[in-house]
């Protein structure tokens, strides 16, 4: 018990595992390292883009910063939820997917989110490497480098990965801590008129929503950086760190974003930190931007990590994977490799269907956050058999009709709401292009999964967590 209250700050070696479980003998860290680590996964360029949107759709700046906390902490409620499941399960996120789809049916979601972490990263080292030109040469070469240094990081593991956010993290403070000063105190401190200052409700759910799916999207993440902490670590201790983590370091560079969009109608992340960092004094928009470079590159570890974690859960459904440190090298080899090439062949106007695309993943992931928590928090009320888990042919299954239907009829739920480049529902269009669907998805799909899952024999026994540890771990 006593293992909770002592932390172990530093890097415990090489991680030798991957998919399997974490035994509790492993077990270390403290509740509190969730908040650093998910601040700076949050501090990072794309995030300043949610801020962008209410003063570009003409949103005054109070309200824009509303509609960025508000949808944020919404959104964030969600993903931190998922934290609890690291500890009492012992498993990465998404292979815990398995009880509520079976392992087959798993796959789906699991692929999507495959695509998100890779997906993600062509656009960190996309923006990076913009970054990054402000001061260096090398054009495109740099997405290898941040790629190859991303996926190092995470070949080292979990312990290092946590340890590079929660320094990067003290490194932003210093720096944006000064730079979001001069920035208030030049603008609306200094009595600058803003570009606009009107309400509107169609913009303010716009704003909303964005800020909220955009948070949701990174559910897929928690349990795999939370798997190692003691099983008895106090719940709200744990989700509460990782909530004030993730609200804090997204919704504070997405606040300094609205600022600027309300004051020098900025689009680009990168000219706007530099422009607003000069403000300070000449060169100190460089060093911010050089600062906002290392948690691009761990968040990139951590999204590598993640999808080489899924990929090879995927791979187990079909053929059996001994996890391990070999596992782990070869997905991560796998993963670098792939968003290196995406992000060099992409052709330069790749924005607008790259934002399509990461819109239509986080479509298909918000059912799956619905399923996964009901489940884990209505249905088993966090009472699972990890050794079945991480066995395909274990009682959970091949495939889940109850899971499965829950799923896509969430999804088709959503359609009506979508707004994307190439298609926009009726009711979005109906609401000036405002987009609640991840709101609609995530009701429609929990409530059915939990209706479909009363009558289930299986959800009310209290089955033996870690059931026979041999098939756990092998």
């Amino acid at each position: 018990m006593g293992n909770v209250a002592r932390p172990r700050a530093g890097i415990r070696g090489l991680e030798s595992r991957s998919i399997d479980y974490v035994p509790p003998e492993e077990r270390h860290g403290v509740a509190w390292h969730q908040g650093p680590f998910w601040f700076t996964g949050g501090f990072v360029l794309p995030s300043m883009l949610i801020g962008f949107i209410g003063p570009g759709l003409g949103l005054g700046l109070g309200w824009s910063l509303l509609g960025v906390v508000t949808g944020m902490a919404f959104g964030t409620l969600f993903m931190a939820l998922h934290a609890n499941q690291g500890p009492r399960l012992g498993l990465p996120q998404m292979i815990q997917s398995r009880a509520q789809f079976g392992a087959r049916g798993a796959m789906f979601p699991m692929l999507v989110a495959v695509f998100i972490y890779i997906g993600y990263n062509v656009f960190y080292f996309i923006l990076s490497t913009e970054a990054i030109s402000v001061v260096l040469p090398g054009g495109k070469w740099w997405y290898v480098v941040f790629s190859v240094v991303a996926v190092a990081i995470a070949v080292v593991g979990h312990d290092l990965l946590h340890v590079f956010q929660r320094y990067s993290s003290y490194l932003i403070l210093v720096v944006f801590v000064v730079l979001t000063v001069v920035v208030v105190a030049h603008y609306p401190g200094g009595g600058t008129h803003p570009v606009n200052s009107g309400w509107a409700f169609t913009p303010f759910l716009v704003q909303f929503a964005a800020a909220g799916g955009y948070q949701i999207s990174y559910a897929i993440y928690v349990s795999d950086y939370s798997r190692y902490l003691p099983e008895n670590i106090p719940d709200r201790s744990l989700i509460g760190w990782t909530f004030v983590g993730g609200v804090a370091g997204a919704g504070w560079i997405a606040c300094l974003g609205a600022i600027l969009a309300s004051y020098v109608s900025a689009s680009d992340p990168i000219a706007a930190i530099h422009q607003a960092g000069d403000l300070v004094f000449p060169g100190f928009g460089i060093i911010a931007l050089l600062v906002s470079l290392p948690p691009m590159i761990g968040t990139s570890g951590v999204n590598a990590y993640g999808a080489m974690l899924t990929g090879a859960t995927i791979v187990d459904g079909i053929r059996h994977v001994r996890p391990g440190l070999r596992v782990r090298v070869v997905g991560l080899a796998v993963v670098g490799v792939a968003g290196a090439v995406i992000s060099l062949v992409i052709p330069g106007d790749y924005l607008d269907a790259f934002n399509a695309f990461l819109g239509v993943m986080v479509y298909l992931l918000v059912p799956w956050t619905a399923v996964n928590l009901v489940d884990f928090y209505l249905v088993r009320r966090g009472h699972y058999s990890v050794s079945d888990i991480v066995n395909p042919e274990g009682v959970y299954g091949q495939w889940s009709a109850r899971g499965l239907t829950a799923y896509f009829a969430g999804f088709l739920a959503m359609v009506p709401f979508f707004s994307l480049s190439f298609y926009q529902g009726p009711v979005t269009r109906a609401l000036g292009g405002a987009d609640f669907s991840f709101v609609v998805g995530l009701a429609v799909s929990g409530v059915l999964y939990w209706m479909l899952s009363r009558s289930r024999e299986d959800a009310a026994l209290p089955v033996q967590l870690t059931a026979d540890p041999a098939r756990v771990t092998t």
